[in-house]
């Protein structure tokens, strides 16, 4: 028998490198972030100089170049301090992946050099191996550490605000933060602010053009000669900008498009693999959420699309007679509705729009589906 993996690599493709079309590549140039890579520059200048930085906290959507922009200025700081009479330290850390303060001090010492374990120490032993780096080093220098936290929001969830307090009052510690909401602060308390001395930057979502300039250099790394049909990437960039100006979707367009020209053995992507790359992403991103969703968020949506089917305007009221049928006594309150009607606007599964009944009758919310009821039939009911 033939070995099936020997039979895929004797099919063509249209890929000569997929490496440069992932989320965590980190080009050479960044088209149109020129303006915010030089903000972060701007205040990162002061390490070179032996000062500890402001703090910064960065704010965009999902896919306005937050991570790569961050990355780059690592880059370019750590390249611009060789050769000058300074120690200067930038580590990275994903919130996703660390989101305690005891892991992410605990991988803060290890990314610096420190055995400390994943768990099981005290706090006060991890603050004071932490902090312990900090001594002057053998040439009596000072260290300078700037920490880039990513999707500081999730952190803040789950764990508070400790990190931020230790960090704050730590010397030489300066602290990068990027978040995809405006209003992340919320979670900080008081205590904390007053010691974040940060500076705020906003990244504006990608116009079609832009995205089009970003598209067009990764295809030069990605693909082979004449293997992108003309109308490929102004579809993929037109696509992503109406859905705020994410990079990261229009290069899941592109890649995407590009593995079902492989699978329907096209030597050439056209813009029908684009429009059916977009079908495939929807779906997989609406099921993915939807699978995630704690039980009674699950029973929510499962009423919304009922009331959806019968083409009934969706109230709060009408939702929550809807929920306690489909949860057949094991509801939670009215009032903890609202809540997962808010989470669920959040993820973009559905709308809420409040409008006014006329004098005398007071505002109500109606709510709207924003997702295809096909997909929520065969994610909510799987045969």
């Amino acid at each position: 028998m033939i070995n099936i993996f020997e039979e895929f690599k004797n099919r063509g493709s249209v890929f000569k490198d997929k490496k440069s079309l992932d989320h965590r590549y980190l080009p050479t140039h960044l088209p149109h972030r020129k303006d915010q890579i030089t903000s972060i520059a701007k205040y990162w200048i002061e390490a070179l100089n032996n000062v500890t930085p402001s703090d910064i906290t960065v704010y965009g959507k999902t896919g306005t170049g937050k991570t790569a922009v961050a990355k780059f200025a690592m880059k370019q700081l750590k390249e611009a301090a060789v050769g000058e009479d300074v120690y200067i330290k930038t580590e990275y850390i994903r919130c996703t992946d660390y989101n305690t303060e005891y892991q992410i001090i605990a991988r803060l010492c290890q990314q610096m050099g420190r055995k400390v374990p994943n768990r099981g120490w005290t706090k006060g032993e991890i603050l004071n191996t932490f902090r312990d780096i900090f001594k002057k080093n053998a040439f009596a220098k000072n260290m300078i550490l700037i920490v880039v936290l990513d999707e500081i929001d999730i952190l803040l969830k789950n764990d508070g605000d400790g990190l931020l307090y230790t960090l704050t009052r730590t010397n030489n510690v300066s602290i990068l933060s990027l978040s995809n909401y405006l209003e992340f602060k919320k979670d900080i308390g008081t205590r904390v602010k007053s010691s974040l001395r940060d500076r705020e930057i906003v990244f504006p979502p990608y116009r079609a053009d832009q995205l089009v300039d970003i598209l067009n250099e990764r295809v030069k790394l990605s693909f082979k000669e004449d293997t992108i049909d003309d109308d490929v990437i102004p579809l993929c960039a037109a696509i992503a900008a109406k859905d705020e100006g994410d990079a990261r979707y229009a290069l899941d367009l592109l890649i995407t498009a590009g593995e079902l020209a492989d699978e329907n053995e096209s030597n050439k992507v056209f813009g029908d693999h684009v429009r059916e790359a977009k079908d495939r992403i929807e779906y997989n991103k609406i099921t993915d959420i939807i699978l995630t969703l704690p039980a009674q968020q699950q029973r929510v949506l499962e009423a919304i699309l009922k009331l959806t089917q019968k083409k009934e305007e969706i109230t709060s009221g009408k939702l929550y007679d809807a929920y306690k049928e489909v949860s057949k006594g094991d509801s939670v309150s009215y009032r903890r509705i609202f809540d997962f009607i808010n989470e669920l606007e959040m993820l973009g599964i559905i709308s809420t729009n409040t409008v006014s009944r006329g004098r005398g009758k007071g505002r109500t919310n109606i709510i709207a589906l924003q997702s295809d009821t096909g997909i929520l039939e065969n994610t909510l009911y799987p045969i």
